[in-house]
C-alpha cells in the first residue's frame, strides 16, 4: 500500500517539525513519520535556548537568523511554549575569559547584535545568586528560553492546519529513491524525503557523519528569582568542541515557573540513556562552584538525551550526495532549538527555488564526503 506527497519528512522533532510547517505554508503536500510521539528525541531532552553563537561565521549566520525568526512569531507562541526572552549572560570567571568576552562583544557589535560587557558589580547587580570574585561577563540582551517540547509541538499543529498528514508511533524502516518505507508495511512516496531524524539519522542515510552526543539535565523544585538570566561559563566554549572527552560546564536557565534547569554534559560514544551519577555530580559540582546555593536546592527530576554531532559543530542541511530525493537536516548538536527555523528556510527556499536569506553551501552534506575523500 502506497500513499504519495510532495515531501515526506521522517523525524518530528522541533527541526522535522519545521520542516513540515513551512512546506504545507508554501501550499506542498506533506507526510511527517515519527517512530515514537512528537519531540520525543533530542527535542525533549534540549534546555530550549535560543541563542546566537560565533564559533565560525556560518554558526553565526544561521543562529542569528534563526533567532530572528523566532522573535517575528513570539506573538504567536502560545504561552505554554514559554518564550521568555531573558538575555544570556556569558561569565567571565578570570581575565583570560574576559578577554574572550571582549572579543566576543567586538563580534556581536560589528554584525548588529547588541551585547554589554559587564563588571563584578554590574554581575552581581543582576544575578547576585552568583558566587563573588568572579572577573564579569557578557550581557547578550536578545537570547530567549523556551519549552522545547511544547514549542515543536505548536509548530507541528500548525503544519497540519494547512494539511500536513502526521504519522505516529511507526518507525521507518528505509528511505530511498523518493520512497519511505514503514516498520508496518505501509509506504509513502514523495518527490523529496527529509531525514530530520536527529542521532538516528545515519541508520537511513548510511555514510552520514553524524554521531551521538550524550547530555544530561536537571530540572529543580520553584524557587522564583533564583536565576534571571540564562547563564553559562565563558568556558563552555572549549566544553563543546571537546570530541573525546566527557565535558561538563556551568549552564543554567530560568524557567517562567521558578524552576532552575541546570547543565550541561556531553559525552561521546555512551549508548544508554541511563543516568551517569559520575558525570552527573562533576554537573552539579560545577554548577555549584558558579552559585553556591544550587548546591542546597531541590532537585525534582534528571534526564539524559543524545545530540546529533558532526565533527566540524556545523549542521548537515542540504541534499544526500549519495540519493537525490533525500534532503537531510540534522547534526544540529545543541543548537537544534534555535536554529530549527532557520533550516526550514533554507530546506524550502532550496526545494522551491528561492534565493535563501543565508548562504547555505556552507552546512551541506556534501562538504563532509568531500572532505572524507581529500583525506583518503
Amino acid at each position: 500500500m502506497s500513499r504519495s506527497y510532495d515531501v515526506v519528512i521522517v523525524g518530528a522533532g522541533i527541526v522535522g517539525a519545521a520542516c513540515a510547517e513551512e512546506c504545507a505554508r508554501r501550499g506542498l503536500r506533506v507526510a511527517i513519520v515519527e517512530a515514537d510521539f512528537v519531540a520525543s528525541g533530542a527535542t525533549a531532552a534540549a534546555m530550549g535556548h535560543i541563542v546566537v553563537m560565533d564559533d565560525s561565521e556560518a554558526q553565526f549566520a544561521l543562529t542569528r537568523y534563526s533567532q530572528q525568526l523566532w522573535h517575528a512569531r513570539r506573538s504567536e507562541l502560545p504561552a505554554d511554549v514559554e518564550f521568555e526572552q531573558c538575555g544570556t549572560i556569558w561569565v567571565a570567571p578570570g581575565e583570560e575569559e574576559m578577554v574572550e568576552a571582549r572579543r566576543k562583544q567586538a563580534q556581536f557589535l560589528e554584525r548588529g547584535v547588541p551585547a554589554q560587557l559587564l563588571t563584578p558589580e554590574e554581575l552581581e547587580r543582576l544575578e547576585p545568586k552568583l558566587r563573588r570574585g568572579v572577573a564579569g561577563g557578557l550581557l547578550v540582551p536578545e537570547d530567549a528560553v523556551l519549552y522545547p517540547p511544547c514549542a515543536a509541538r505548536f509548530i507541528l499543529d500548525r503544519a497540519q492546519m494547512n494539511g500536513a498528514k502526521l504519522f505516529l508511533g511507526v518507525p521507518a524502516s528505509r528511505i530511498r529513491g523518493g520512497y519511505v518505507q514503514l516498520a508496518n508495511g505501509l509506504e509513502l512516496s514523495g518527490s523529496t524525503v527529509v531525514n530530520a531524524a536527529g542521532a538516528a539519522a545515519p541508520l537511513l542515510s548510511p555514510g552520514l557523519e553524524v554521531k551521538k552526543r550524550k547530555g544530561h539535565l536537571v530540572i529543580t523544585d520553584r524557587y522564583p528569582g533564583m536565576v534571571r538570566h540564562q547563564l553559562v561559563e565563558l568556558g563552555y566554549v572549549a566544553s563543546v568542541h571537546a570530541t573525546s572527552l566527557d565535558t561538563v560546564a556551568f549552564n543554567v536557565q530560568p524557567r517562567k515557573t521558578g524552576q532552575v534547569l541546570i547543565g550541561s554534559s556531553r559525552q561521546y560514544e555512551v549508548e544508554t540513556k541511563d543516568v551517569d551519577h559520575v558525570i552527573l555530580g562533576r554537573m552539579l559540582q560545577r554548577a555549584a562552584h558558579f552559585m553556591p546555593q544550587l548546591g542546597r536546592l531541590s532537585a525534582i527530576r534528571v534526564w539524559t538525551g543524545f545530540r546529533a554531532a558532526t565533527a566540524d559543530r556545523l549542521p548537515l542541511i542540504g541534499w544526500d550526495p549519495s540519493d537525490q530525493n533525500v534532503y537531510v537536516a540534522t547534526g544540529h548538536e545543541g543548537l537544534g532549538i534555535t536554529t530549527s527555523l532557520g533550516t526550514a528556510k533554507l530546506f524550502v527556499d532550496e526545494l522551491t527555488g528561492k534565493i535563501p536569506q543565508i548562504p547555505s553551501a556552507p552546512y551541506s552534506p556534501a562538504r563532509i564526503s568531500i572532505s572524507v575523500h581529500a583525506h583518503a
